[in-house]
């Protein structure tokens, strides 16, 4: 372990044995900043258990989960269904060997350790991963706001509205962003968002009741040919967009610091409470939306239902919602890795520098999300060519170099698995992709699907018909 020892004095300023400082490069952790808070005495507000493992799981559920029926048609009903459940025990591990390479660097944010077990290089090329995951899943929730929303309004206030700026899909996302996500996103601290991420979750589960209810009414939709096809090549794109739907590590040491005594078993109670929990949830959104829409599954599931239906547009609208209450947890971790990154400082921002990031990181994710609505091209995008690397390439491999164990050793099966896999994921997922835009890529996002237009279906009622589509 000598060695260890000596990368990390390279890099790593005043450490202690029992607190890190921070990396030279990146001056200040992410973590120490989001959770501090002056009025405590200790410096920083924590979170119990349970509250943070809330935290974890609003941080999992945000707009991927919308996303898994369609997962589930790109890599076949069976295999995709088996697919969630591995992705979910893969990722659950990857989060906790990233905290265990934290502890083996000595230090408390993931841009350290990487800095640590490979230097310079590595850390460059982990801060744009870790900016650009939350900044895209950004992008992805302001797509989903605007699209809702307008379908909301329009829906309330009918032939009044129609035409007017407030069903205008740009209008929605900056009056959101002005009113709601911008101002959560101004927080300091992470911890303070645990009573809004518990709200979230009543609002996912009112949304799986809605999904649910409504599987009768689409039983004259037939099934597609492919409905039950076991497998499908398009199963590394799935891959993406599961990932997507998991990934947390880009802010697990924002979770775990924020945790009232954070030793390890501790967190790994939280963590596997909390992937147990979002599995749970993925597999009952996946399976019941699949199975009522098969081939026709959209990007966005909601956008399956009709513009009429009245329980799916207020589902829609606590989809909405649950998307504004995640969406600060992404924005602190893209103002963060940016202050890292630019910034040689071992105080907090000065208000005007946090709310001149704030504000950008907010007005660039509304000015890129205006330019489209198709949400299954981006969460594919953001999960094969970024999540895949930071879920499940970049930890095992951060672990492996700081043990200082033989490659091959007994210790380095499970990492190597991981990591191999990561690989594999992102490569064909990439190839795939590639192959799927030379054939041209189509989107129905936000128009109305053809069974909407039969006569069972007046006035959002949703009445049952005994005509095969």
């Amino acid at each position: 372990m000598t060695s260890t020892k000596a990368s990390e004095d390279s890099y790593i300023l005043g450490r202690s044995q029992t607190q890190s400082t921070f990396s030279e490069t990146s001056s200040i952790g992410d973590t120490k900043q989001l959770v501090t808070d002056e009025g405590d005495k200790n410096g920083q507000e924590q979170s119990s258990m349970p509250m943070t493992s809330i935290n974890m799981i609003n941080s999992i559920v945000g707009s991927g989960v919308i996303g898994i029926p369609y997962a589930l048609k790109q890599s076949g009903f069976l295999f995709g269904t088996f697919l969630l459940i591995l992705v979910a025990v893969i990722t659950d591990y990857s989060i906790l060997l990233l905290v265990q390479g934290g502890k083996l660097s000595n230090t408390d944010t993931y841009q350290d350790v990487v800095l640590v077990a490979f230097g310079r290089p590595g850390f460059y090329l982990l801060t744009v991963l870790q900016f650009l995951y939350p900044f895209i899943a950004m992008i992805s929730y302001q797509v989903i706001i605007g699209d809702t929303i307008t379908k909301c309004f329009l829906r309330v206030g009918g032939d009044y509205l129609a035409g007017t700026v407030l069903v205008n899909r740009h209008f929605c996302i900056f009056l959101t962003t002005l009113v709601v996500t911008l101002p959560l996103s101004l927080y300091r601290d992470v911890a303070k968002l645990s009573k809004w991420a518990f709200v979230a979750m009543i609002l996912i589960v009112f949304i799986i009741v809605c999904i649910c209810i409504r599987i009768p009414d689409f039983s004259d939709v037939r099934a597609t040919a492919d409905a039950w096809t076991l497998f499908d090549y398009n199963f590394a794109q799935s891959i993406g967009i599961m990932t997507f739907a998991y990934m947390c590590h880009h802010n697990t040491f924002l979770i775990h610091q924020s945790l009232e005594n954070p030793t390890e078993k501790r967190f790994q109670i939280v963590t596997h409470f909390s992937f147990l929990f979002s599995l749970l949830i993925m597999l009952l959104i996946g399976v019941l939306g699949y199975v009522t829409f098969t081939g026709y599954t959209q990007g966005d599931l909601l956008e399956n239902y009709c513009k009429t239906d009245d329980l799916m547009n207020v589902a829609r609208l606590c989809f909405a919602v649950t998307i504004m209450l995640t969406y600060p947890l992404e924005c602190f971790v893209v103002r963060h890795v940016f202050e890292n990154s630019f910034f040689a400082v071992t105080e907090k921002a000065p208000m005007w520098r946090h709310l001149t990031v704030t504000i950008s990181v907010a007005a660039a994710t509304v000015l890129i999300a205006m330019t489209t609505d198709c949400l299954g091209i981006v969460l594919t995008f953001n999960g094969v060519v970024v999540a895949c690397p930071l879920a499940f390439i970049i930890p095992p491999l951060c672990v492996m170099k700081l043990r200082q164990e033989p490659v091959l050793s007994k210790e380095n099966i499970f990492p190597i698995l991981v990591a191999t896999f990561g690989i594999l994921a992102s490569v064909i997922g990439i190839i795939v992709a590639v192959y799927n835009l030379t054939k041209g890529i189509e989107c129905s996002h936000g128009k109305e699907m053809f069974y909407c237009l039969t006569p069972s279906r007046i006035n959002g009622s949703m009445l049952a018909s005994n005509t095969t589509l």
